[in-house]
């Protein structure tokens, strides 16, 4: 497949011609939260045929941003990683989704898709820092049959797919309430309380999980929609 250019000595052009064509940052989005078989690239991004699947990966390979591994046991299956290279594409794709949050989500459409998972980097794109400090706590989330957790260490985070080893609170609910905590149009307490959600242990850590992911009030991108 030849790779196209837009011919221009500039950062940006040069970037784009990198990770312009379509599927290839919402692979890297995908290779951000660790490695992935190729298989797991396939379920997240359902519409991506699997020729163009792996016509994606070579060029990732190729211009190294990412690379083939082998998961570490029990797995010992082939995946792919993202490069150094790669791993540096991370605060654009974040500035990304924030941008999105604000600019252009709206409500879904009928034919979307969504994944609990993509939360991952959800939890980072709208993570306040100064509402972590002092905060030393592991979040386990359990959304339907994912699970993922965060990894918070005074004003950090972490987040990664998979159950944490040891978290300090638990919190379990389904696609639609987890739908309906990031769409704003629900809070943690409301969804506990309501029996939407279910949440155990650290006292503390339950009591301060609410204040630490602030979601971008809505903006309408037309003026002739926002005084209408």
């Amino acid at each position: 497949m030849e790779q196209r250019t837009y011919n221009q000595y500039c950062a940006t052009a040069r970037t784009l011609d990198l990770v312009g064509e379509r599927w290839t940052l919402l692979l890297i989005r995908e290779l951000l939260t660790g490695p992935k078989r190729f298989g797991d690239l396939q379920t997240s991004l359902r519409g991506l045929g699997t020729g163009l699947l792996a016509a994606r990966l070579k060029h990732l390979e190729r211009e190294g941003l990412a690379q083939k591994i082998t998961l570490p046991p029990p797995a010992r299956t082939a995946a792919y990683a993202l490069t150094e290279a790669g791993e540096e594409l991370g605060p654009a794709i974040l500035e990304l989704a924030r941008w999105g949050l604000k600019w252009a989500m709206g409500e879904p459409r009928v034919t979307d898709t969504f994944h609990p998972g993509w939360a991952v980097l959800g939890l980072r794109a709208c993570f306040d820092p100064e509402a972590a400090t002092g905060l030393r706590a592991v979040y386990e989330f359990r959304i339907d049959d994912e699970i993922f957790h965060a990894r918070i260490d005074d004003g950090t985070i972490e987040a990664l797919h998979g159950p944490a080893q040891h978290p300090d609170a638990t919190v379990t609910t389904g696609t639609d309430a987890f739908l309906r905590l990031t769409g704003q149009g629900l809070t943690w307490a409301e969804a506990i309380e309501s029996g939407a959600a279910s949440a155990s242990g650290d006292s503390e850590a339950l009591r301060r999980l609410g204040g630490l992911f602030r979601m971008p009030t809505p903006h309408t991108r037309r003026a002739d929609q926002a005084s209408s």
